[in-house]
C-alpha cells in the first residue's frame, strides 16, 4: 500500500484525485492543510497551516511518506520549505507547477515537455519556473525524488473555464450569456485551446505516484480535445440553450484596458490563453496508458452548469466586470462610427 500525503488536497484538481486513491485500496491517503473543508471518507487528516514550518514539522515527525503532492506551492520559498520538511521523508515528491510556463509563444504550437520555459508576462508563470529550478537542482545535486507536473485548464464540477472574465469568476460571463449581452472573446476565437475535466486529469497523475520512472522529470497532464475559443463560448451557450452574441476584443488591448480596474489579462491571456497550444501527452501516456478524455466538453460543462445553477453559492456576480465589458464594447463601436 502506497502512503501519499497531499498538501492541500480539496482544490480543484487534488480533490478528484483524492477521491480515486480514496476509493482505491492500494492507497492511503493523507491530508495536510487546514481543516477548512472535510476530508472524504477514509482519508486521513493533518489540521496545520503548512506556512507554520514549526507546526508541519512536530506534526509529521513521526511519519514517513511513498509520495507528497504539493498543491499549493506558488513561489520558491513554499517549495524550499517543503524540502526541508521532507527531504528525509518521502520517496517521491510531486510538484504541480504550470503549463503555462512554457515560452510565450512558443516556437511551434505543438508543446512538449522539452518546450522552453519562459514568460514575460506573468510573474505567476515565472514563480513557478522558479520553483521547478529550485526542485530540478536538488534533484541533480542531491538526488531529491521530484517529479513535476505541468496542467493546463483543468476544470470541475463547480467551475466554467472561460478566457476572458472578472476578478469573481466566470459567473458574471454566463449571466450575460443568459441576459442575451454580447460576450467578450480574446482575439478572433480562433485560438486552440486543451480543457482537461478534473477526473480525467486524476488518472494520469496517479499513474505517476510510486512510479520510479517519474523521478527526475516533468509531464504534461491534459485531456486529448482541443477546441478554439469560439468553440468552447460555443458549446457553453448551447448547454444553457441560449444565442451567443460574441464580440471580439484583441488581447494587448484587454490588458490595456483592465490595467486600472486590476484586471491582469496581460498575464492570464497574453501570458497564456490567447496563445494556441496543442499538448503532446506521448510521454505521459507511456506511464499511464489510460490516460484519456472520458469527459469531453460539451459533457463536462454541462455537469459544472447543473451544479451551479443548483447551488447559489457558486453564483458570484460581478458588477463592476459586467459595467467594463460595456464600456469596452461602447467604446470599441464608436471608434468604428468614427473611422
Amino acid at each position: 500500500m502506497l502512503k501519499v500525503l497531499f498538501i492541500g488536497g480539496t482544490g480543484q484538481i487534488s480533490s478528484a484525485i483524492v477521491r480515486r486513491l480514496a476509493s482505491d485500496e492500494n492507497y492511503e491517503v493523507w491530508l495536510l492543510n487546514r481543516g477548512n473543508n472535510p476530508a472524504p471518507e477514509g482519508v486521513h487528516q493533518i489540521t496545520v497551516d503548512v506556512n507554520d514550518e514549526a507546526a508541519v514539522a512536530e506534526a509529521v515527525k513521526d511519519y514517513t511518506f511513498d509520495t507528497v503532492c504539493e498543491f499549493i506551492g506558488f513561489v520558491p520559498e513554499q517549495v524550499e520549505r517543503d524540502y526541508r520538511l521532507f527531504k528525509e521523508k518521502t520517496r517521491q515528491y510531486i510538484y504541480i507547477s504550470s503549463a503555462s510556463a512554457y515560452h510565450k509563444p512558443a516556437a511551434g504550437y505543438v508543446i512538449t515537455e522539452g518546450t522552453a520555459l519562459a514568460n514575460p508576462h506573468w510573474q505567476y508563470s515565472r514563480d513557478k519556473i522558479a520553483c521547478e529550478e529550485f526542485l530540478m537542482k536538488k534533484y541533480r545535486e542531491e538526488g531529491f525524488p521530484v517529479t513535476i507536473v505541468r496542467p493546463s485548464h483543468t476544470y470541475d464540477e463547480k467551475h466554467i473555464p472561460l478566457g476572458v472574465h472578472g476578478k469573481k469568476g466566470f459567473w458574471q460571463v454566463i449571466k450575460r450569456m443568459m441576459d442575451g449581452k454580447p460576450v467578450i472573446i480574446q482575439g478572433d476565437g480562433s485560438s486552440l485551446w486543451h480543457l482537461t475535466f478534473n477526473e480525467d486529469f486524476a488518472v494520469g497523475f496517479t499513474a505517476l505516484i510510486g512510479n520510479r520512472h517519474a523521478i527526475g522529470e516533468a509531464f504534461q497532464i491534459t485531456g486529448d480535445e482541443v477546441l478554439t475559443w469560439d468553440q468552447i463560448y460555443q458549446t457553453i451557450a448551447d448547454a444553457l440553450g441560449v444565442t451567443l452574441n460574441p464580440y471580439y476584443v484583441s488581447s494587448k488591448f484587454l490588458s490595456d484596458a483592465g490595467d486600472k480596474y486590476g484586471f491582469d489579462f496581460e498575464g492570464s491571456l497574453t501570458g497564456d490563453k490567447s496563445v494556441s497550444v496543442v499538448f503532446d501527452n506521448s510521454k505521459l501516456k507511456r506511464l499511464a496508458p489510460d490516460m484519456k478524455t472520458t469527459v469531453p466538453f460539451h459533457k463536462g460543462v454541462r455537469i459544472a452548469l447543473k451544479y451551479v445553477l443548483d447551488h447559489p453559492e457558486c453564483r458570484e456576480e460581478d458588477p463592476e466586470f459586467d459595467r467594463w465589458c460595456d464600456r469596452v464594447i461602447e467604446a470599441l463601436e464608436k471608434a468604428k462610427e468614427s473611422i
